[in-house]
C-alpha cells in the first residue's frame, strides 16, 4: 500500500515528505496506521554517524490502529490499538530467557532500519529501496510495519498520541529505575540530564519511593519541571561543585545514579556521586571514550550501559499505562504534538531543549 512518509535523505538536510510503496506484511508482521510517533535522540543517530542506509523512515515510538495481519499472527487482529516498542528476534539465548532488550541481534534489528534477513520493506515513488525498519518499524509515517514481537495491545479507550513514547524513552527511563536498578523505598538517586528518559527515571523513582531523587540539568526549566515530577532536589549541571554536593546532602553518596546524557564528564561525576556500593546506570548515546580512574570504582561501586531499562514491552508498558491512570506516573506532561509535517521543526525545538518530547501526528495536515 502507498503511504505518506518523512524520509531522511541526506544526514545532513531537512526531511523530505514523500509517498511510499510499503509491500504486504509477511506472516509475522503486522500492518499498523500510525496516529502518533514520539521522536528520541535516538532517531538522531543517522544524522550524526551518516553511515546508514538512505533513503530511511526513522522513528521508533510509534503507536497507531492494526490493519492488517500476516498469517502467523496469533492474539492481535485488524482494528486493535497496539503501542510499538523495540525489535528483537525471538529465538536467541537471551530472547528465550526473557530479555529482549538484551536480543543477540538487537544492533541488526534495531538499527538498521531493515528486516533481520537484510531486506528493506518499502519502495520510493521513484522504485528505490527505502529502509523503514528502524526499531522494527520505522513510524514518521502514515503506516508502518512491526512484528507481534515489538507490538504492545493496549485499550482503545485510551488515546493512542499520549501513549505514543512509551515504546522508547519513556520506558527506558522508568524500566532502568523500577528493573534494571531495583530502586526501593528509602533508596536515593541522582539523574543526570532531565530530557524524556531522565524525568522518566525521576517519576520512577518517585514511584518507587525513594527518599532522595536529585535531578541535574543545565536547563533551568528541565529543572523545575523535574522538581514538579517527585525531585526533591535539583542541581545546575555547570556547577563543578555536583559530585560533593549530592554527597553532602547524602551523607556519602547516592545509592544509584543514572546518565542519560552520553557525555563522558558527566558520567565521571555520576560516578563520583556515588555511595559505597553505589550503581550507575549508563543509557545516553555518546561517541567519545569514557575513561575511569579505577578508584573511583572502590567500596565496590560498579557501572553498566542499560538497553531499555532490561524491560519487556509487553508486561512493562501496560504497567506504566496503570501507573498514569493513577495518577502517579503523569508523563503527559513530557509531550508536545506537531503534524508530520512539522517533523523539522519538531527536531529543532527538541535539539534546543524547547519541548521534552515532540509527538508527530501522521494523521493530522
Amino acid at each position: 500500500m502507498r503511504t505518506r512518509a518523512a524520509l531522511l535523505r541526506d544526514p545532513a538536510a531537512p526531511y523530505s515528505l514523500e509517498d511510499i510503496e510499503l509491500g504486504e506484511p509477511r506472516d509475522d508482521e503486522l500492518l499498523v496506521r500510525i496516529v502518533g510517533a514520539g521522536m528520541c535522540h535516538t532517531d538522531l543517530i543517522p544524522r550524526l554517524i551518516p553511515i546508514f542506509p538512505v533513503p530511511m523512515v526513522l522513528g521508533h515510538e510509534g503507536a497507531g490502529v492494526v490493519e492488517a495481519v500476516g498469517r502467523g499472527i496469533t492474539g492481535i487482529a485488524p482494528g486493535d490499538h497496539v503501542v510499538l516498542s523495540f525489535e528483537s528476534c525471538g529465538h536467541c539465548a537471551r530472547c528465550h530467557t526473557g530479555e529482549p532488550a538484551y536480543c543477540q541481534h538487537f544492533d541488526q534489528a534495531n538499527t538498521s532500519g531493515l528486516r533481520l534477513d537484510g531486506s528493506a520493506g518499502a519502495t520510493s515513488a521513484a522504485g528505490e529501496s527505502v529502509a523503514n525498519r528502524w526499531f522494527g518499524q520505522g513510524s514518521f509515517a502514515g503506516h508502518a510495519v512491526a512484528t507481534a514481537r515489538n507490538v504492545v495491545p493496549v485499550d482503545k479507550e485510551l488515546p493512542l498520541e499520549i501513549l505514543a513514547p512509551l515504546g522508547c524513552g519513556i520506558q527506558t527511563g522508568a524500566a532502568s529505575v523500577l528493573l534494571a536498578m531495583n530502586v526501593r523505598a528509602g533508596d536515593s538517586i541522582a539523574v543526570f540530564g532531565a530530557g524524556a528518559v531522565g524525568l522518566s527515571a525521576v517519576m520512577a523513582a518517585a514511584v518507587a519511593g525513594a527518599s532522595e531523587i536529585i535531578a541535574v540539568d543545565l536547563n533551568p526549566g528541565r529543572r523545575e519541571l523535574a522538581a514538579e515530577l517527585g525531585a526533591t532536589v535539583t542541581y545546575d549541571g555547570a556547577d563543578p561543585e555536583i559530585a560533593e554536593k549530592i554527597k553532602d546532602r547524602t551523607r556519602g553518596g547516592v545509592n544509584y545514579a543514572f546518565d542519560t546524557t552520553g557525555v563522558p564528564g558527566v558520567a565521571v561525576t555520576a560516578l563520583s556521586s556515588l555511595a559505597i556500593r553505589g550503581f550507575l546506570g549508563l543509557v545516553g548515546i555518546g561517541f567519545e571514550e569514557l575513561r575511569i580512574n579505577p578508584l573511583l570504582l572502590g567500596g565496590g561501586r560498579s557501572l553498566s550501559y542499560l538497553l531499555e531499562g532490561g524491560a519487556v514491552p509487553q508486561t512493562f508498558v501496560p504497567r506504566l499505562i496503570d501507573l498514569w491512570q493513577r495518577g502517579k506516573f503523569p508523563f503527559e506532561k513530557l509531550i508536545k504534538t506537531y503534524p508530520l509535517a512539522d517533523i523539522d521543526l519538531a527536531e529543532a525545538d527538541a535539539r534546543k531543549g524547547d519541548t521534552v518530547k515532540p509527538v508527530l501526528l501522521p494523521q493530522q495536515n
